[in-house]
């Protein structure tokens, strides 16, 4: 049964690699219940090109032209896979390619086309500053300002029951952006757990955001738990081994922050490694 959220709007990035076809595939899942359209979007960077594109251009086209047609052809066929493998789904699909970087095409598409979430994978990125998300998705974040969830290499989806959301400055978000969060617990009838991580003003800070949150989510039931004196990366890592999620959400607004919710404070080496989904919220 289809729930009355209105048609919904997500782009796919994909470079037909594992991790990238993984996160497509938990996009088909989470979305079953939802009216969506799927926007497709290849992108090819112009120094991508290599000998063997050039060799196999035809005389009276540009390169341009002949690597277009290869991945517009790749996308037509995996299109074509995945709506017969969503034939009984209310999905459309539409491809889109473009020579550009994947940020600047994923920006012009969030644009054009007014999307509403961007689902990604994680692109297996081991350099020490891209350990976490590998550099495509961590630019994505830093780049763009649309809601993005981004699913870990190899991570399946199972049905939504438990959901952790993060916070450590409760002025940082708003009703709006808080929609696609509250959507997939509407769905799935999600519990909620809020934890809200007071480090960097402890000991001063004695605000409970509890009364902020309770007008954020509503009517919508949640826990409240106050964590202070523990870094960000730190807290979630814990609370996730020690409890049963399937996703983790919050908001990231400001550069400092994202950096301190990835790596840790400066005086420590403690980085995010939760291997949950994880929804990026937007204001």
């Amino acid at each position: 049964m289809l729930n009355n959220l209105g048609m919904k709007k997500i782009l796919l990035p994909t470079d037909f690699s594992k991790n990238s076809k993984n996160a497509i595939d938990y996009a088909m899942a989470l979305c079953e219940k939802w009216k969506c359209t799927f926007y497709i979007l290849n992108v090819q960077k112009q120094s991508g090109f290599i000998l063997d594109d050039l060799m196999a251009a035809p005389v009276n086209s540009s390169i341009h032209n002949a690597v277009a047609d290869d991945n517009e052809e790749d996308l037509n066929k995996f299109i074509s896979k995945l709506k017969k493998q969503n034939i009984n789904k209310n999905y459309t699909f539409e491809s889109l390619f473009d020579f550009d970087s994947l940020t600047a095409s994923i920006n012009q598409v969030v644009k054009a086309k007014n999307i509403d979430l961007i689902i990604m994978g994680t692109n297996g990125a081991t350099g020490a500053k891209e350990v976490v998300f590998g550099s495509n998705t961590l630019n994505t974040i830093r780049k763009t300002d649309c809601p993005i969830l981004i699913i870990p290499e190899n991570y399946k989806f199972t049905s939504i029951d438990s959901i952790l959301f993060t916070t450590e400055n409760c002025e940082d978000f708003n009703a709006h952006g808080i929609k696609p969060l509250l959507d997939i617990i509407t769905t799935y009838k999600s519990k909620l757990n809020v934890i809200d991580i007071d480090f960097a003003n402890y000991p001063n800070s004695t605000k409970n955001h509890n009364s902020d949150l309770k007008a954020l989510f509503g009517a919508q039931p949640y826990t409240y738990h106050l964590i202070k004196k523990v870094p960000y990366p730190m807290a979630i890592n814990t609370v996730t081994q020690l409890f049963d999620y399937n996703l983790h959400s919050l908001f990231i607004e400001s550069k400092s922050f994202l950096e301190r919710f990835i790596y840790g404070s400066v005086t420590n080496e403690i980085s995010y490694n939760s291997t949950l989904p994880l929804l990026i919220l937007r204001k």
